[in-house]
């Protein structure tokens, strides 16, 4: 079981209550070197702590973030043993906050099984925790779940609206092959006061939506690879103001680094890749980014 104190991640198909070890056999790429300080500290208001191939202890991986600027991260809950390590997660360090959901993956599965609502009650139980500050991720994802699965999918999506609007929390957004339709239930139920949409894949035409309805576009890892053209063209007509930073940490590590494990200290390079698209000063941008993301989740010292 994991250590009381510092809680370990997990390779999603197995337990989260195992201390994991690197597969006997398999050579894995290892963590990249670390990228230069930011010279204003950041938030990565996206990550998973929990997940991943390689047993790095939840301190040891904050440490190395803090170390090259950034500040502290959003724990992101996807399930119901995730959202639990979340909220064990906020409450052992206080750079994290954290966001709990059931992903739009699992939905179809959970309302098959009878279990849907059950699990939806208990997210909302876990975001009394006040240090969770977030439902998150949901959303829509037409990517991995056939057509069979769209009507479960929007009725977890539109009770995740529903708890966020009740709770007074902002809402992460996954959103995978789905824009219209994601768009289209906001519109529907009406969005809470704050809606982010993690790791960001629209193009122009979705960020002057989100400029339009007052969303936020949170830029990945996936910005600084080569064939990203529609997102430097949605960072490019984004409001300032409404523009975030994230890892999604184990995925999607930025270039140069593709292939190797993401974590929190990557996100310099995503940030760096920001600045040079702006024009912006790493001092300045740095400090739009921070200011944005408290404007979401609150102070990390609260």
């Amino acid at each position: 079981m994991c250590s009381p104190d510092v809680p370990r991640p997990y390779r999603r198909d197995e337990s989260r209550d195992r201390d994991l070890k690197p597969d006997a056999g398999k050579r894995r790429p290892g963590f990249a070197p670390a990228p230069e300080a930011l010279p204003v500290p950041v938030y990565d208001n996206h990550t998973h702590f929990d997940f991943g191939d390689s047993p790095v202890a939840l301190k040891d991986a904050l440490d190395a973030a803090e170390a090259v600027g950034i500040a502290g991260a959003v724990q992101v809950g996807c399930d119901l043993e995730s959202s639990r390590f979340t909220v064990r997660a906020v409450d052992r360090d206080p750079r994290i906050l954290g966001a709990v959901a059931i992903h739009p993956n699992d939905a179809p599965e959970l309302a098959g099984a009878g279990a849907l609502d059950d699990a939806l009650a208990e997210i909302e139980a876990l975001a009394a925790h006040p240090r969770i500050r977030a439902i998150g991720e949901t959303g829509l994802d037409y990517f991995r779940t056939g057509p069979d699965g769209v009507s479960d999918q929007k009725y977890s999506f539109r009770r995740h609206i529903d708890i966020a609007k009740r709770r007074g929390l902002a809402l992460q957004i996954h959103d995978r092959d789905a824009h219209g339709d994601v768009v289209d239930v906001l519109r529907e139920e009406g969005a809470p006061s704050c809606v982010v949409f993690h790791c960001f894949s629209g193009d122009a035409e979705l960020a002057r939506i989100c400029n339009e309805m007052g969303w936020y576009m949170s830029f990945s890892g996936t910005l600084t690879f080569k064939n990203a053209r529609n997102l430097r063209e949605a960072l490019d007509v984004a409001d300032p103001a409404l523009i975030m930073v994230e890892t999604d940490a184990p995925f999607l590590t930025p270039h140069p680094h593709r292939g190797r494990p993401n974590a929190s200290y990557m996100l310099p390079y995503t940030v760096q890749s920001m600045a040079q698209l702006t024009g912006r000063g790493l001092d300045s941008l740095g400090m739009l980014l921070r200011a944005n993301t408290e404007a979401v989740y609150g102070s990390w010292d609260a």
